[in-house]
């Protein structure tokens, strides 16, 4: 677990831009992933980003990180609370609909597609993905997308961009803390 793991695959959600990111890592000890995880929320904490563990088992966690104003925004969103109603989600808080998430993760044996949700993926493409089980999609980039192609692509091509500039600015001595959004 490293800094260099969050700017790699989290800057554009440190950058505002996008709900959550996710990205798996190592950790050797519980303690070690807890200390992780205090740290960077205690730090990240004014800029209103959080990190949460939503799974984690045999030295191997999937970290998530996201801006719980966007998440708490997208659950209001008719469409999105449909979709996790349809998929069994009882509680439509963010809190809620996180611990079921973090149940389907631990305890399901199916994956819970609908996760793109909590990515900040438009709702169609993540339907579209549950429905055409991950087949015909119209485009790939950060997301399988079964909707608008070129609103997507202009997303990805963002995301990359935001990607890249974190990376160098974070390589030339730039902290994270200062590199992260204030939202």
């Amino acid at each position: 677990m490293s800094e260099e793991a969050l700017v790699k695959y989290c800057s554009p959600t440190l950058a505002g831009l996008k709900t959550g990111s996710l990205f798996s890592c190592d950790y050797r000890s519980q303690a070690e992933l807890s200390a992780f995880m205090r740290y960077w929320n205690i730090t990240l904490r004014s800029k209103g980003v959080r990190i949460i563990p939503l799974r984690a088992k045999d030295g191997k966690a999937l970290i998530y990180v996201y801006r719980p104003s966007q998440l708490e925004s997208r659950l209001r969103d008719d469409e999105v609370r449909g979709l996790l109603n349809e998929r069994g989600y009882c509680s439509l808080s963010c809190s809620g609909c996180l611990s079921q998430l973090i149940s389907r993760l631990t305890h399901s044996g199916e994956f819970p597609h609908e996760i793109g949700l909590f990515l900040g993926y438009p709702c169609e493409d993540v339907k579209g993905f549950i429905d055409n089980k991950a087949a015909c999609a119209k485009c790939i980039g950060c997301w399988k997308v079964y909707g608008d192609e070129k609103k997507a692509q202009k997303r990805f091509d963002l995301f990359k961009k935001c990607t890249r500039i974190y990376q160098q600015q974070w390589a030339d001595g730039k902290p994270l803390t200062k590199l992260t959004v204030a939202c």
